[in-house]
């Protein structure tokens, strides 16, 4: 059946999840097993359409080609807040000791534990990685579709696993369409942004501090709740070369994004982490983007920012690797809307470190925070009008000596009708309030784009230069 669960593959999948639950086992400890059948011709997306009532989440790398679907929690590592991820290590260090290669939890991290949490973020907490209970990935290899359970906890409730993929045989649903946006508003406002850059380029001159990454939320309201696969499904298309997630922990509410900068890469000992900042838009052709690129090299204000994020980079990476090597020069990242300056990193993790470690080295980073990242930490606090939750924060996932994780930018989080995006700047010196207003437009085109915000009348003033 295409894009289908047939009943063969669900019988298959039934069978050996009830030979996992039955099998004896003289352990009281919790271990994770997966069940998995082959399921070719199935789109994940498509298939994740299907379950608009479960708690969903989507992740596609950017270079490696894995595609993930996921519906349903076999366990779940969550805080509601948190000082530091000393939780989520012992979680996590529990569940994954001892289990196949392969298994995932999938999940993010706030950008920042001390910021005030507001309403819309509840669900998704300091932290919340999941242990999907059926996900489809797709690979070079193939499809599956696979089941994970929880020994012995999963036992008292094998029936009713066994009912779920039973249900799974549902007929393939069409990606709805998306309800036209009514209004939106920007936080801040353009006068309040000034004043904001503004504040922080004296800072710049007067103070210790670098660089600050200022950010906006722009809130659109719809007559109607947008659906988040449409908008994800869309936004694959507009904005390639990018890793696309989302998060729904329930349904309705839903983070989601395209972005193009790896955190970090973990494989065994090897680890990929790469520096991203500096911005041009796209030319309307080969010779304009020349342009932009001689621009891009030749702007001090450029390539200062840039050193910023790598020099960081390297210093925090070095802490926890045998050996490090790091791009001589910055090359070019070409995306659908703009050009970055990039310096990739590769190293060999020592071997006490883990993927958690990786990551509270790495985040934040001066490309989502600033630098030094105290001091910048304490501007954004201060002076940034909204709860950022899980925007700039890492997302992905994370497994037996293996990880993935991107900066959660270029992103929105749609609440029933309403749907806010998010995009971001960094401020250093020779920055000014007009043209950083205008990189985080051209930033957050993608899902502008999608959300049809520059072909509605009502949306006379979103637009880009």
């Amino acid at each position: 059946m295409i894009n289908g669960v047939s009943i063969d593959a669900t019988s298959e999948l039934q069978a050996k999840v009830r030979s996992l639950l039955e099998q004896p086992d003289t352990s009281f400890n919790a271990r994770i097993a997966t069940a998995s059948v082959e399921f070719e011709g199935v789109s994940p997306l498509r298939w994740l359409a299907n379950y608009p009532r479960e708690a969903r989440l989507y992740w596609s790398g950017r270079d490696y080609g894995m595609e993930v679907a996921a519906i349903g929690e076999a366990d779940c590592q969550y805080s509601p807040s948190a000082a530091d991820l000393k939780g989520l290590r012992s979680g996590l260090g529990s569940m994954l000791s001892g289990c196949e290669h392969g298994v995932r939890y999938y999940g993010g991290i706030r950008f920042d534990f001390c910021q005030p949490y507001e309403g819309q973020w509840d669900s998704f907490g300091a932290w919340r990685f999941v242990l999907p209970r059926f996900e489809v990935r797709k690979d070079s290899k193939g499809t599956m579709l696979r089941c994970n359970v929880v020994v012995p906890d999963d036992r008292a409730q094998m029936n009713l696993i066994l009912e779920q993929i039973e249900a799974l045989r549902v007929p393939v649903q069409a990606f709805q369409q998306l309800p036209k946006p009514i209004r939106h508003r920007f936080c801040p406002d353009t006068q309040k942004w000034e004043s904001i850059v503004n504040w922080v380029l004296r800072a710049v001159q007067i103070s210790s501090l670098d660089k600050v990454v200022l950010a906006r939320e722009t809130t659109v309201d719809f007559p109607a709740p947008p659906e988040p696969i449409t908008i994800l499904q869309q936004l694959q298309g507009n904005s390639p070369s990018c890793f696309h997630f989302l998060f729904e922990p329930i349904p309705g509410r839903a983070f989601l994004g395209a972005s193009p900068e790896r955190l970090f890469r973990r494989e065994g000992r090897s680890v990929e982490s790469e520096a991203v900042a500096g911005t041009r838009p796209r030319g309307h052709s080969d010779l304009e983007d020349e342009r932009m690129i001689d621009e891009l090299f030749g702007s001090a204000k450029e390539q200062r920012e840039h050193e910023f994020v790598r020099i960081s980079l390297q210093e925090e990476i070095a802490r926890l690797a045998a050996y490090v090597t790091m791009d001589v020069q910055p090359s070019i990242m070409r995306l659908a809307s703009e050009i970055h300056l990039v310096s990739r990193l590769r190293a060999i993790l020592r071997q006490e470190y883990t993927s958690l470690d990786v990551l509270e080295a790495l985040h934040p980073s001066p490309a989502v925070g600033g630098y030094p990242s105290d001091l910048a930490l304490e501007v954004i606090r201060e002076r940034e009008p909204f709860d950022r939750g899980w925007y700039a924060g890492p997302v992905g996932w994370i497994g037996v000596n293996e990880a993935e994780f991107a900066a959660g930018i270029r992103s929105g989080l749609v609440s029933g009708s309403v749907m806010r995006l998010y995009s971001g700047a960094g401020i250093v010196r020779g920055s000014t309030p007009l043209d950083e207003w205008d990189e985080i437009g051209h930033k957050i085109s993608g899902l502008a784009k999608v959300l049809d915000l520059y072909a509605s009348s009502v949306q006379a003033d979103f637009q880009y230069a």
